[in-house]
């Protein structure tokens, strides 16, 4: 099958190939890949910066959401059959969606929302359970909180933006002038023209950030916060409780300990808290988060689509920060659709 592989780690290491189509396990499925998007991890992932935590054997298909369709179901699988469509984020270690194929541990798998493309959907799983996670799992956001979204037009921001306000949150987000129309109709109550504004100067007594940017931008995001408030980053540094998270080996949680020092000390001079999250696949949470897309109370924002066979060119459009709005989604038109299976 056609795959954009990682033959070796660094911005020049991904490149098309052809590889063995999947073999798929018995609580597995396989699915034939309608389309996949472009996320910050990918590149994260092409360029090693997991490789001591996340062991993957070069070389190995990159990508790591996708909607598509059921081609084969393992022995032990119920809750799916062939013809299904389906959106996935795969678990670290089997990811691949940049692929003709891919077999999915069936856990992390869930139909497609009907109101949803499948093109639409694939922008969908790793944003969308981000933001769960941050908002229900870890913050436990409640109606009135203020939450502070950093890049609200972006993939994560957006969606953010649309499930704080469905669970009630005030919320507030940067953005720059070509996109405040987009995230205040987005549910945004509080734009930050971040061109023209420092957010610090203009909010403060906020109960969550959420900062996908890093370095000085997380640092300030800190001071915004009342007591007791939590900042929650995407783009680092990592904590202890992210190695804990992927089983890693004792020292190399006392490494992530050493690399989030600074913030974390940072914080508890301000009475608030930092905690790193790196999100995690979940079939259950994308049935719930399906339901929501239906519902009509979230929508994916879709920058730019290309055609699959030009993945390494959108990976580049992406981390030339070329994106206006969203995701960006490869897709394949030209592959045969599937019959479905009598029931």
């Amino acid at each position: 099958m056609k795959a954009f592989v990682v033959e070796k780690y660094g911005k020049d290491g991904l490149r098309a190939a052809n590889t063995s189509q999947p073999t798929v396990g018995r609580g597995e499925v396989l699915v034939r890949v309608s389309a996949a998007s472009i996320n910050p991890l990918d590149k994260m992932t092409r360029n090693g910066e997991f490789k001591h935590l996340i062991k993957r054997k070069l070389p190995f298909v990159l990508g790591h959401d996708l909607a598509g369709v059921v081609t084969e179901v393992g022995a032990d699988v119920r809750d799916f059959k062939v013809g299904d469509e389906v959106y996935a984020r795969p678990r670290d270690l089997r990811i691949g969606t940049f692929a003709e194929f891919i077999a999915i541990d069936q856990d992390d798998v869930a139909p497609k929302p009907n109101s949803l493309t499948l093109d639409e959907a694939a922008a969908v799983p790793l944003v969308a359970l981000a933001a769960w996670q941050i908002l229900v799992d870890r913050a436990n956001l409640q109606p009135g909180q203020k939450v502070l979204v950093h890049a609200g037009a972006g993939g994560l921001g957006s969606t953010v933006i649309q499930l704080a306000k469905h669970l009630g949150a005030v919320v507030a987000t940067t953005s720059n002038t070509a996109t405040a129309d987009l995230v205040r109709n987005l549910g945004a109550d509080v734009v930050v023209d971040y061109t023209k504004q420092d957010f610090t100067q203009v909010l403060s007594g906020y109960d969550l950030v959420l900062d996908s940017l890093g370095g000085q931008n997380l640092e300030k995001s800190l001071t915004v916060l009342k007591p007791h408030g939590l900042a929650i980053g995407v783009a680092g540094p990592p904590d202890a409780g992210f190695a804990k998270q992927l089983g890693a080996p004792a020292l190399l949680g006392v490494l992530m300990t050493l690399l989030s020092r600074k913030i974390r000390k940072q914080a508890k001079a301000l009475d608030v808290r930092y905690e790193f999250l790196f999100m995690q696949a979940s079939g259950s949470q994308l049935r719930e988060l399906g339901a929501l897309y239906d519902a009509g109370v979230l929508r994916p924002v879709i920058d730019r689509t290309f055609p699959f066979e030009q993945t390494t060119e959108a990976m580049a459009y992406v981390e030339q920060g070329r994106t206006q709005a969203g995701k960006v989604v490869v897709t394949m038109k030209s592959l045969p659709d599937v019959t479905p299976s009598a029931d």
